[in-house]
């Protein structure tokens, strides 16, 4: 691999930054990637080694922030390519959705422009399926890249920040985005194994099933893709000559709701999931229960979203495939977060 195929990561700490880190790495790339603080460096080598890097000669960090101009010139320097995974994730969702909003919005143009700036070939933007497929109301058509989420749809400000993000994007690469190229991943619920004990919100679910806080299930149907599988599409959008100006739904295979999930850990893993309930949660209690409680506010919307989608455009034009089925992902989730010691 030239030096000049140099690629920056942004978000080399999270859950799909670190993989998306490790596979450039394992296919030979020089990597930056971009962390708010240097504290957390040792933490990025540490999940790398778990992945198997034991060299980090082609490794670089550099300190950057979302919300601030600060070094990202310095940052997008000498790169040819620009995978821009970071965007801002609360533990506990924000009083105000701006909170959340503006940072995604900001942050994505700052990237963007400084890309440009330096004459970057390509960026691959992070957004998800919740930016495609919350507007489409007809469980028999099916959703493709097509469509956009209207952003005054409920759902949470997570998102709505990916919607409006991407939305800027597209629009900035229409005004003035010269010759830089955009191509955009569109993940559905993202779950597979972690490289550190930093866990992503998306094993929230698997922990509330595990623990036995959830004492029935909302019939929720999901669809899922494994975080390897993510990576891998990042850096074939990123290098793949027809990806450019397109976007990318990635998922695994088709749905699999809320209760199929806790049966699936009772079948497999019956010594750690005795506390998982199999009880199915009746729509019209969860819809009563949003009159009054914040967090069935959440879930009652994706009761109704249509999850008839899937990757075929990604197979086509990117000769993807995914290696992990709905229940590997599930099931790789869940042994990280034994491993880990996250599950008491």
């Amino acid at each position: 691999m030239e030096k000049s195929e140099t690629v920056l990561v942004t978000g080399g700490t999270g859950f799909v930054g670190s993989h998306c880190v490790l596979q450039l790495l394992q296919k030979g790339y020089p990597v930056k990637t971009t962390l708010r603080s240097m504290n957390r460096k040792n933490e990025v080598i540490e999940m790398l080694k778990t992945g198997g890097i034991d060299s980090f000669d082609d490794l670089a960090f550099i300190e950057t922030d979302l919300t601030k101009d600060d070094n990202w010139g310095e940052a997008v320097k000498g790169c040819k390519y620009v995978l821009h995974v970071a965007s801002p994730i609360f533990s506990t969702m924000p009083k105000d959705e701006n909170e959340m909003i503006r940072p995604a919005v900001d942050g994505t143009l700052r990237v963007l422009k400084a890309a440009r700036d330096a004459g970057v070939k390509r960026v691959v933007l992070t957004s998800n399926f919740g930016a495609v497929g919350y507007s489409h109301k007809d469980p028999n058509t099916e959703i493709t890249e097509e469509e956009w989420t209207d952003p005054n749809e409920k759902m949470t400000s997570y998102n709505k920040s990916k919607v409006l993000a991407e939305r800027a994007a597209w629009d900035f690469m229409s005004k003035e985005g010269g010759n830089l190229e955009l191509s955009v991943s569109n993940p559905v619920f993202i779950l597979g194994p972690s490289l550190g004990p930093d866990m992503p919100s998306s094993f929230d679910v698997l922990r509330h099933l595990f623990d036995g806080s959830m004492k029935a299930v909302p019939n929720i149907p999901f669809n899922i893709i494994d975080v390897r599988d993510v990576a891998d599409l990042h850096i074939r959008a990123m290098t793949n000559p027809n990806a450019k100006g397109q976007r990318f739904i990635a998922m695994a295979g088709g749905k699999i709701s809320m209760p199929e999930i806790a049966r699936l850990l009772k079948d497999k893993m019956p010594e750690v999931a005795k506390k998982v309930s199999t009880r199915i949660l009746p729509n019209w209690v969860v819809y009563l229960a949003a009159l009054f409680n914040d967090q069935a506010k959440l879930v009652a919307p994706l009761l109704k979203v249509s999850r008839n989608t899937s990757s075929a455009k990604a197979k086509k034009v990117l000769g993807w495939t995914p290696i992990a089925s709905n229940e590997e992902a599930i099931l790789a989730s869940m042994e990280s977060m034994i491993k880990f010691g996250k599950l008491k």
